[in-house]
């Protein structure tokens, strides 16, 4: 039995998708969200006209332990940590812990998997992350992604027990770099949103995510993670996807900031704190990220799409 944490949009999706492969927990920490989706057979807060299979089942509170063989933890990074130590027995008795996040914690600078680790020593951790919509996945559209687990071992059960028949998985030790290519993606997509929204065009656009993926592939290889991971499906495969789609919740708020309008309540964006702790740790490293840092400056409002654009074409001129 699989057990997923978390019923958000995507938590929800991995649920319906991982049905028909076998038993499901959907864990859900708001006990009359749980009512309403025991009844209606819908998550119709977050996933709407989605059916959830009968294979499906909804739960709140505790939880037995009995036969799990992965938990897997569709929370926000920057919630992660908290929500780790309100459920420290119940996530210390569930087999291996994926995490299904992407982002870096603003307050510490580290990744799903590290926060994990600090709150549960020796837990086995994993990340699930690459190209993927909360939409497409439940409704059977064929999605790959990307599974990082340090133990090869471990990794090849995960990989065999978690695909399914339009959710294919291909697996990696490279931890790091498969968490560090779906947080810094985030951020690249704010800006292309941005760039869009402002009316910048699409040559533009490309330009811009063609320089921050070097910028991610630097930023990345300096924090540890192997080169080649960032030009997978968990960097580059991720960076396409989200930034060029409206379903990318970081895209549509870039989108948003270059047209100078409010972005819709209550939707997490995890690149804005990664924005912020990607930028942080490149200054104490002395890496030079212009365009994550233009970035950075414009979530939080240092700067406006027009400055951030002519900040970097004011740089120096250099080769590629």
């Amino acid at each position: 039995m699989i057990r997923v944490m978390g019923a958000g949009a995507f938590g929800t999706a991995l649920a319906v998708s991982l049905a028909k492969t076998g038993p499901v927990t959907l864990w859900c920490r708001d006990a009359e969200h749980a009512r309403e989706m025991r009844k209606e057979r819908e998550n119709a807060r977050r996933l709407p006209g989605v059916a959830l299979p009968e294979e499906i089942s909804i739960a709140t509170g505790d939880l037995p332990a009995t036969d799990v063989d992965a938990t897997l933890l569709s929370v926000p990074t920057q919630k992660l940590r908290a929500f780790c130590e309100e459920n420290q027995r119940l996530l210390g008795s569930g087999g291996p812990l994926v995490a299904c996040c992407k982002g870096i914690e603003l307050s510490t600078g580290k990744r799903p998997t590290e926060v994990i680790e600090d709150v549960l020593p020796g837990a086995i951790c994993a990340i699930l992350t690459g190209p993927s919509f909360a939409d497409d996945i439940a409704r059977g559209l064929p999605t790959a992604l990307t599974l990082a687990c340090e133990g090869e071992a471990t990794g090849a059960a995960l990989q065999e027990r978690l695909t399914t028949p339009n959710l294919r998985l291909y697996r990696s030790t490279d931890v790091t770099g498969a968490e560090l290519g779906g947080a810094l993606k985030n951020v690249v997509a704010i800006g292309c949103g941005a760039a869009m929204g402002a009316g910048l065009g699409e040559s533009a656009r490309a330009a811009l995510l063609t320089r921050a993926f070097a910028e991610m592939k630097r930023a990345a290889v300096e924090m540890g993670a192997e080169r080649e991971t960032l030009s997978g499906l968990s960097g580059f495969g991720d960076l396409v996807l989200t930034c060029t789609s409206g379903q990318s919740r970081n895209y549509r708020f870039g989108v948003s900031l270059g047209k100078g309008e409010d972005f819709e309540p209550g939707v997490t964006v995890e690149g804005a704190a990664t924005a912020e702790a990607v930028c942080t740790h490149a200054e104490k490293a002395g890496l030079d990220l212009p365009v994550m840092r233009a970035i950075m400056l414009l979530v939080t409002g240092q700067l406006r799409v027009e400055q951030a654009m002519d900040m970097l074409l004011s740089r120096p001129l250099k080769e590629e």
